[in-house]
């Protein structure tokens, strides 16, 4: 406990005004550290399954509409600032939520905008195949929207996890 009050800048006698032995002293760190790390478990869980969430309802939202999602994703040809401001923030919110699954540690570093790119890319070209008939559980492909979403997004946290260490 000397050595305790000694780096932290105190007197020997302060660390006892909180703790009264070595074990409360480790108990507390161990606790401190334990509540850290559920914390982390639950940012993580929260991210994994906030990702999931928005590749199904995008793959849904194209589906269940495919005329808009023609009309939002075609070319445009009027002069409106709209669609490119409303096509920035969703996909800011998109790199935000991949960005908080990165810093989860369940998705792999690196350039945040380019991983939502991809993530984007495989739900939006795997809706306009199923859409198209060219891509069904059943049949060609062997999945459907969601599950290469899904297979993506699980590959990616596969990746994340099983890095080797530094």
């Amino acid at each position: 406990m000397r050595e305790v009050g000694r780096r932290a800048g105190v007197s020997h006698n302060a660390p006892y005004k909180h703790f009264a032995s070595n074990e409360t002293l480790l108990a507390a760190v161990a606790a401190r550290d334990l509540a850290h790390r559920g914390d982390q478990v639950a940012a993580t869980i929260a991210a994994v399954a906030a990702l999931r969430q928005v590749m199904h309802e995008y793959v849904r939202w194209a589906l269940d509409y495919p005329t808009r999602f023609k009309l939002v994703f075609g070319a445009w040809s009027t002069e409106s600032t709209e669609p490119a401001g409303a096509a920035h923030t969703a996909m800011t919110a998109l790199v935000d939520l991949v960005t908080a699954a990165q810093e989860a540690g369940a998705r792999p570093p690196g350039d945040p905008e380019r991983l939502a790119a991809l993530l984007r890319a495989v739900a939006h070209g795997a809706a306009d195949l199923a859409a198209a008939g060219h891509l069904s559980a059943d049949g060609k492909g062997h999945a459907n929207p969601t599950d290469l979403a899904d297979d993506l997004l699980d590959h990616l946290e596969h990746a994340a996890t099983h890095r080797p260490p530094r």
